[in-house]
Parts: C-alpha cells; sequence; structure tokens
C-alpha cells in the first residue's frame, strides 16, 4: 500500500506537470498552426472569412489538446526524469531510499490527475466544439443554415427546412453521391403555416436537385388534411450537398453516449456499425492507453544515471512507447476486417506493452 505523498512525491510531480504543459503546448501550438494555414486556403468562399478561420481553429482547441494529450504525456514523464537525471536531483532520490516503482507511480499520478481532466473534455467541450467549428464553417461557406450531428441532419433553405436521421456518401464505380435516410421535409407558409410535410425514406443528391424515394406527402389546407404517395418524386434545391456531408458520419468527433447511440441505432436497423463500436470503445480505453504508455516508458529512464546516455535512453522509450499506437491500430484493423471484439483488440497491445515494460524495471539497475 502505497503512503499518502510525501514532499518528495510533490516535487517529481511538480516537474512532471510542469514539462506536460510545456510539452502540450508546443504540440498544441504546432498542431493549431497547421490547422489555420489550412483552413486560409478556403479564405474567401462564401462568407468564410479569416476571422471565421481563426474562430474555426479556436472552437477546435479542445478537441485537438485530447487528441495530442497521449503523445505529450509520455513525452513530457520521459523528459522530466531526464531533467532530475541530469541535475542528479534522481540520483539523490535514489540513495534516499525511493525505489523505482515509487517514482514510477508518482509520475505516472501526476498524468493522471490530468488524464481524468482529458477524458470529461472528450466527452463534453471537444466534441461541443467540434460541432460549433463545423457548423459556423458550414454557414459561413453556404448561404443554407446548416447544423448537423448524429442524432438529425437540419438544414433550412428557403420556406424549407430538411430533418434527415442519418445518411452517408456512396459511390458506383466513378458515380459519388450523398444519401440520407429518413427524410422529412417541412414547407411553410410565407405567414408561418405549415403547408405540407413530405416523409422520404431516402433523399439522394443528384445533379440539378434531391432525388426522394417512397415519398409520403401530407398537405395541410385551411380546413382539409390531404396525402398522396409516389415511389419517386425530385425536389430541386440548391442546398449544398457538399457541407451536409462534411458533418455526416464523423465518429471520431462524437462523445461516447453519441456513439453508443449511433451504433445501437445502426444495428437495429441492420447497417454497419463497426466504425462507432470502434471508436466507442477507443474512448473507454483511452485513459488506460495513456497511463499504460507512460509506464512502458519510464524503465528508459532508468539504469546507471552517471553512465549517460540519457538522451539515447529517451529517444529509444519514447520510439517504444509511440509504437504502441501502430501496433494497436493494426490489431482495431483487424478486429474490424475479421469482426471480432473490438475489447480485445484494445486491451491485447495494452497487456503486452505492459508486460514487456514489468520485464524492463526487473532488468533496470538503480
Amino acid at each position: 500500500m502505497m503512503p499518502f505523498p510525501k514532499i518528495h512525491d510533490l516535487y517529481v510531480g511538480r516537474t512532471v506537470l510542469g514539462t506536460l504543459l510545456l510539452t502540450w503546448g508546443v504540440l498544441l501550438g504546432l498542431d493549431a498552426m497547421l490547422a489555420l494555414v489550412s483552413e486560409l486556403g478556403d479564405v474567401g468562399q462564401g462568407r468564410y472569412g479569416v476571422v471565421d478561420a481563426l474562430t474555426y481553429v479556436a472552437y477546435t482547441v479542445p478537441r485537438r489538446a485530447h487528441y495530442l494529450f497521449p503523445y505529450a504525456a509520455v513525452i513530457s514523464a520521459l523528459m522530466a526524469l531526464g531533467q532530475l537525471a541530469a541535475t542528479s536531483e534522481l540520483t539523490a532520490l535514489r540513495a534516499v531510499g525511493l525505489s523505482r516503482r515509487r517514482l514510477g507511480v508518482t509520475v505516472v499520478g501526476a498524468i493522471a490527475v490530468v488524464t481524468a481532466l482529458m477524458v470529461v473534455n472528450g466527452e463534453t467541450l471537444g466534441p461541443w466544439g467540434q460541432r460549433q467549428a463545423d457548423a459556423l464553417k458550414a454557414s459561413s461557406r453556404s448561404n443554407d443554415m446548416i447544423v448537423a450531428r448524429y442524432s438529425g441532419v437540419w438544414a433550412r433553405e428557403g420556406n424549407t427546412i430538411l430533418n434527415a436521421q442519418g445518411g452517408e456518401e456512396r459511390d458506383d464505380g466513378e458515380d459519388r453521391w450523398l444519401e440520407l435516410q429518413d427524410v422529412r421535409l417541412y414547407e411553410f407558409a410565407p405567414d408561418g403555416r405549415l403547408e405540407s410535410l413530405a416523409l422520404a425514406r431516402i433523399a439522394e443528391h443528384r445533379p440539378g436537385g434531391w432525388l426522394l424515394r417512397n415519398v409520403t406527402r401530407t398537405y395541410f389546407d385551411a380546413r382539409s388534411v390531404s396525402q398522396t404517395e409516389v415511389q419517386e418524386e425530385r425536389w430541386d434545391s440548391q442546398l449544398d450537398a457538399t457541407a451536409l456531408s462534411a458533418d455526416i458520419d464523423r465518429p471520431r468527433y462524437l462523445s461516447a453516449s453519441q456513439l453508443r447511440a449511433a451504433a445501437a441505432y445502426r444495428e437495429r436497423n441492420q447497417l454497419d456499425a463497426s466504425e462507432f463500436q470502434e471508436h466507442y470503445w477507443g474512448r473507454w480505453f483511452y485513459p488506460v492507453n495513456v497511463l499504460a504508455l507512460c509506464l512502458a516508458a519510464i524503465p528508459f529512464a532508468f539504469g546507471t544515471l552517471r553512465s549517460g546516455g540519457m538522451g539515447r535512453r529517451l529517444f529509444i522509450g519514447i520510439v517504444f512507447s509511440l509504437g504502441f499506437w501502430l501496433l494497436q491500430t493494426q490489431f482495431v484493423q483487424l478486429a474490424s476486417v475479421y469482426k471480432f471484439d473490438y475489447r480485445v483488440a484494445y486491451a491485447l497491445p495494452t497487456a503486452i506493452m505492459l508486460a514487456v515494460s514489468a520485464f524492463l524495471f526487473r532488468r533496470r539497475s538503480g
């Protein structure tokens, strides 16, 4: 049982957190600058200006911070121990009886605090900011008012409002089109009265407009209601399909609850839910992966500290730890192809990495 944190634990933890914030800030700043350069290429499309590009990138910062945190965590853990070793402080801590295990737990404990905050960020601020950014960009680049989420795509063109429960891009050879499912078209009179409601099973974007399939249209007159049914109907609309498709089926930007609901919806309708399940379980394993990466890399900071070679050990540790992501990505892709449980795909590389880390901890001398 670990005792209550003592002054040396607080000192090491403070060093780790300081290094983490610096490393994280550098990575996030570079990523945001590259994103801004990319967004500046879209300036001039519709009403999308430089201020909009800056606002777009600012909205996406929480999501980018969540994505970059694991890399910053493993690098900062190694750099913090390297800094302590360079000033002989790590040697002094070892000399007073601090074990490698205690130092490792202290480092991982400090990082775990920020990891918990990033888990909350990944479920709240990150997805919200990305949705705000996408909505801002779509509305600025198009004259249509567009807001899209998994739970429904909403768009307005003139007096017509479109709602679809889902959608995806389809292709047949060189022919590509946007397909929306479970579509509702609300047509309003200039005075705000609902004139008609059209229910279409499928809406396909084709040159010159939309092709609606299996359409049931209800007309609301002053004193009567009538209904028609047709197999196909064209909707002559200039609604921007590109802006719509940009915000459909982007599971990596959804929260875990939205991913779970999306996967359940697709399974109920016998649709492929693998991508949503992949990202859903990825969210659950996010904190486990961060801490496993740090634990796997820490043994490279130990060794005979007086003998030098810390830079080489740090480099090897970083490469070793970041190689974990490649290993896990391959397992996840195999799970997608061979249809086995994504939990196994995420857990197995983590177990392998922790086993190697435990082996290295035992071999490193103090």
